[in-house]
C-alpha cells in the first residue's frame, strides 16, 4: 500500500500548528463577561483617585451592595469566595452577598492592594482594566479551544466534500444502524470505541479518527501502533474502511511508528492531503 507516496516527502508537509485566528483570544467572550458587570464596575470606578477611599467605599457598599460581586474579577478571580489569611487570622470572604462586616471588606481591599491601585491612579478606567483582566483569563482557555481545532478543520473538509457524515459515533451504533459486523475490531464486542466521524456512501462505511500533535511524546507511538492494528484488523471487513487524519510537528520525532502505519494504511492523510481534495477522491 501507499506505493505511490513517499513517506518522508509526505511527512515534510506536516505543519507545526493549526491555530486559527480566534484561537488566541475569544474577544466576544471577553466583552460579554465585562459587560455583565458593567454597572457595578462603573459604580466602583468612582473610587479611582479618591482622597477618602475608605469612606467612599463604605457609602458604595451601603447604597449599592451588589457591587461586591464585581470585586473578585479585579483580582482575576472568577469565584464568589476568596480565602485570605494573615497574622490576624483567616477569612473566607463572600462576594455574592454581604457576609463580612464593612471593616472586613475594607481590610480585604487594603491588604490585596485594590485600594492602592484605585486611589493612586494606577488605572484611569476600571472597565478598561477589567477588560484587560478578562483577556488574560481568556488566554487560559486556549487549551480547550485547541483541543477541537483538528476536528473542526476535518469537519470543514467533510462539508466541502458534500457527503453524509456523523460525528462521535460509537462502534455499536454503526453496527446497529447499518447491520455490519465489526467484531474483528471490537474485541468480540467488548470494545466501546467511539469514532470522531463516520461517512456513509452507497457502497462503503468510512470511520475517521483525527488528531494533531504539535509536540512529541509516548502517546504518539501508542496511537500509531493502535491505528496500525485497526487498519490490519478491519481490512477484511466488506464495505468498511478506516481513515486516519493526523498532522503536527510532533510526528517528526516519532516517525518510525507512523511510517509503519503509513505502509499498511492507504487512507492515512494529513491536512495538505485534505487541501488537495483527498476526501473528494476517496468518497467519489
Amino acid at each position: 500500500m501507499n506505493r505511490m507516496r513517499d513517506f518522508n516527502e509526505w511527512l515534510s508537509t506536516f505543519r507545526p500548528s493549526i491555530n486559527e485566528y480566534g484561537y488566541y483570544i475569544d474577544f466576544d467572550k471577553v466583552y460579554e463577561n465585562a459587560e455583565h458587570l458593567k454597572i457595578e464596575i462603573n459604580i466602583l470606578n468612582s473610587l479611582v483617585g479618591s482622597k477618602n477611599i475608605e469612606t467612599e467605599f463604605d457609602e458604595i457598599m451601603t447604597r449599592y451592595p451588589e457591587c461586591l460581586k464585581a470585586i473578585p474579577i479585579l483580582l482575576a478571580v472568577r469565584e464568589n469566595e476568596i480565602y485570605c489569611q494573615d497574622e490576624k487570622g483567616a477569612v473566607n470572604y463572600r462576594f455574592d452577598h454581604v457576609e463580612q462586616t464593612p471593616e472586613q471588606y475594607k481590610y480585604f481591599m487594603e491588604k490585596t492592594g485594590l485600594f492602592d491601585m484605585l486611589q493612586n491612579h494606577i488605572i484611569s478606567s476600571l472597565y478598561d482594566y477589567v477588560t484587560g483582566v478578562e483577556v488574560g483569563l481568556n488566554s487560559n482557555g486556549r487549551k480547550n479551544r485547541g483541543g477541537h481545532q483538528m476536528e473542526d478543520l476535518v469537519e470543514s473538509f467533510l462539508k466541502e466534500a458534500n457527503v453524509e457524515y456523523y460525528k462521535e459515533m460509537y462502534l455499536t451504533e454503526i453496527e446497529s444502524k447499518w447491520g455490519i459486523n465489526l467484531s474483528s475490531i471490537s474485541a468480540e464486542g467488548t470494545s466501546t470505541k467511539r469514532w470522531d466521524f463516520v461517512v456513509k456512501t452507497n457502497s462503503m462505511i468510512y470511520v475517521i479518527e483525527t488528531n494533531f500533535y504539535a509536540s512529541g511524546g509516548s502517546k504518539l507511538n501508542e496511537t500509531a501502533r493502535s491505528y496500525k492494528m485497526i487498519a490490519e484488523e478491519s481490512s477484511g471487513i466488506p464495505g468498511f474502511k478506516f481513515v486516519w487524519i493526523t498532522d503536527g510537528g510532533g510526528w517528526k520525532r516519532a516517525k518510525r511508528n507512523l511510517e509503519e502505519t503509513f505502509n499498511v494504511l492507504d487512507t492515512l492523510y494529513n491536512i495538505t492531503d485534505l487541501e488537495n481534495n483527498a476526501f473528494q477522491k476517496l468518497f467519489k
